[in-house]
């Protein structure tokens, strides 16, 4: 590659900055993918317990039943209320609680008799996300003021105590999760937009004929539009991390930010790439839009960003193998969660690399291609 051809590639790409510059509804894009969006994804569809409405009946009034009442406490759970056995029909009917716990008589007598008496927990799953996650709270919670109760009790039946410990995410904070791979997946779909948008804008506008008489070659034209808006993801992937994730949300980053931009600019090859070849295949914004929403939608769901690779089919995580982004949210979270050094994450680097080389190279041709239509 010549200076000549450095240079056309440069200023290609700073006039491609300034018709981004002029283009209000792609700024306002940006500017909401890595702000509200990141925002309200963390906060707003919380995956904890939080405030769950739960009532207590309690038809032993003991000292191991008051104890179990008393071990509910906020945030997870609201103040329980005590209510009779006739009431949870009409109090789950009506949607006043989510949980309720029923203590059978004799409650306490069995468990230091070593009966295992049954204790039911009636649960509203028309609250599905609630209805899972707090059965394992109250189990566990049951669990531990019984095991409790049995110790002060000189009662201890148990020769081994399990105990858990949460790594990188010890309070099991959703949002810590959420905000990130939020982050992950907007990389790929700004990555997509800006670059395939602004090959369409220029068709549109007519612009595109205008270089195609200037001493440019297809390669110089694609490779400002690549350099140019991957500039605006990293900026913006920046100042997202910094100021919305860390500062706003207080999510600690755990990794090396520079290894993970490192593999970002690896993988924004990729998905510049990507953008530029299905504005190649459309011919206005909105099959361009169609488009987007066939292949990069899917693509984000099944990279491991919202469920694990491994509860796939088999065949789907071989196709999966082949496609960058699925080796990008699994660097991306090996550094930013679990602060993984290079040592460790150099075969995804290589993919990404790779792939994205290859698939770029394909890109280009198509684009070359385009190109000659146009001309022809």
């Amino acid at each position: 590659m010549t200076v000549g051809s450095l240079k056309n590639i440069f200023n290609l790409g700073v006039k491609e900055l300034f018709s981004l510059r002029r283009d209000v509804v792609l700024l306002a894009l940006v500017a909401w993918a890595f702000s509200l969006s990141i925002y309200t994804a963390a906060t707003g569809m919380s995956h904890d317990l939080r405030n769950a409405a739960i009532a207590i009946v309690d038809e032993d009034r003991s000292q191991l039943s008051r104890r179990i009442q008393q071990a509910f406490l906020p945030p997870f759970f609201q103040e329980p209320q005590v209510i009779s056995f006739a009431g949870i029909d009409p109090g789950m009917d009506f949607g006043d609680y989510t949980f309720v716990v029923v203590i059978p008589p004799n409650f306490e007598a069995d468990v230091l008799a070593g009966r295992a008496p049954a204790l039911q927990v009636n649960i509203d799953a028309t609250a599905m996300m609630q209805a899972g996650i707090g059965d394992g709270y109250i189990q566990s919670i049951i669990s531990q003021e019984i095991a409790t109760f049995l110790r002060g009790s000189g009662q201890v039946r148990t020769a081994v105590e399990l105990e858990a410990r949460y790594a990188f995410n010890p309070n099991i904070e959703s949002s810590w999760f959420t905000s990130i791979m939020q982050v992950i997946n907007n990389v790929t779909m700004l990555s997509i937009v800006l670059t395939g948008a602004a090959l369409i804008r220029e068709r549109e506008h007519g612009t595109i004929e205008h270089l195609l008489v200037m001493p440019l070659t297809p390669f110089e034209i694609m490779m400002a539009k690549v350099w140019a808006n991957g500039l605006v993801i990293l900026v913006a992937v920046a100042l997202c991390l910094l100021l919305v994730v860390e500062t706003l949300l207080q999510v600690p980053v755990a990794g090396s930010r520079s290894l993970f931009f490192l593999g970002l600019v690896f993988y924004l090859f990729f998905a510049t790439a990507l953008g530029i070849f299905l504005a190649t295949l459309a011919r206005s914004m909105p099959q361009f839009g169609l488009l987007f929403m066939l292949v990069a939608l899917p693509m984000n769901l099944l990279s491991g960003g919202q469920t694990p690779i491994e509860s796939q089919p088999e065949w789907l995580q071989t196709i999966m193998e082949a496609v960058p982004s699925k080796h990008f949210v699994s660097f991306a979270q090996a550094i930013l969660f679990r602060d993984a050094g290079i040592e460790i994450v150099w075969p995804q680097f290589a993919l990404v690399g790779g792939i994205g080389a290859l698939f770029f190279a394909f890109a280009a041709l198509r684009f070359r291609a385009s190109i000659a239509e146009m001309q022809g």
